[in-house]
């Protein structure tokens, strides 16, 4: 129960090691001290409220905050190209970019500053956390079925999480460096 508590709260607080722990509790249903129908579930809601509250940021500090962080060329790019794909393919976008590193938060925040409809974020956000979190534990969860030392099934896990999640990030990274247009 304790670990479970920890790993929403871990999920729930933006820029906390989310994928880390959610690894590790993965390594543990591989082991039998969690069940993987708790961990799913308890970091997908944590993750989701997560979503919500960037989400509310965004949409608060609204204009102010995208321009603040768009005075330098590469945050510039990645505020245009992620306004640009949530104006024509948003849902499909905001799934993807969870699995680029720190991009669940920036997704959201620059979903609320945008003003992204709510009424389409709340069930992409569910998605995107529940097809995350899934993918994660899962991760965890095969790495602690085959190595049976759990650093090492962490170690081997987070291998396999970063042979994913790099090139989703360099791919998206040259997309958005096609899109920057000088200032002025």
């Amino acid at each position: 129960m304790t670990a479970l508590l920890l790993l929403f709260v871990v999920a729930a607080v933006p820029l906390l090691p989310t994928e880390a722990v959610l690894i590790g509790s993965g390594v543990l249903v591989a082991s039998g001290e969690l069940s993987l129908l708790a961990v799913i579930p308890v970091a997908t809601a944590g993750c989701f409220l997560a979503d919500l509250v960037n989400y509310a940021l965004g949409r608060g500090a609204g204009s102010r905050a995208v321009e603040r962080v768009s005075r330098r060329a590469g945050a510039r790019a990645v505020v245009e190209w992620t306004r640009a794909k949530l104006a024509t393919r948003g849902e499909p976008i905001l799934v993807a970019v969870r699995w680029a590193p720190g991009g669940g938060v920036v997704g959201a925040l620059i979903a609320g500053s945008v003003r992204w409809p709510l009424r389409r974020f709340v069930p992409v956000a569910f998605i995107g956390s529940a097809l995350w979190c899934t993918y994660t534990a899962l991760i965890g969860y095969f790495g602690g079925q085959v190595v049976a030392e759990p650093v090492l099934a962490i170690a081997l896990s987070w291998g396999a999480a970063l042979l994913v999640s790099l090139p989703v990030g360099l791919a998206v990274r040259a997309a958005q460096r096609r899109v920057v247009t000088p200032a002025g």
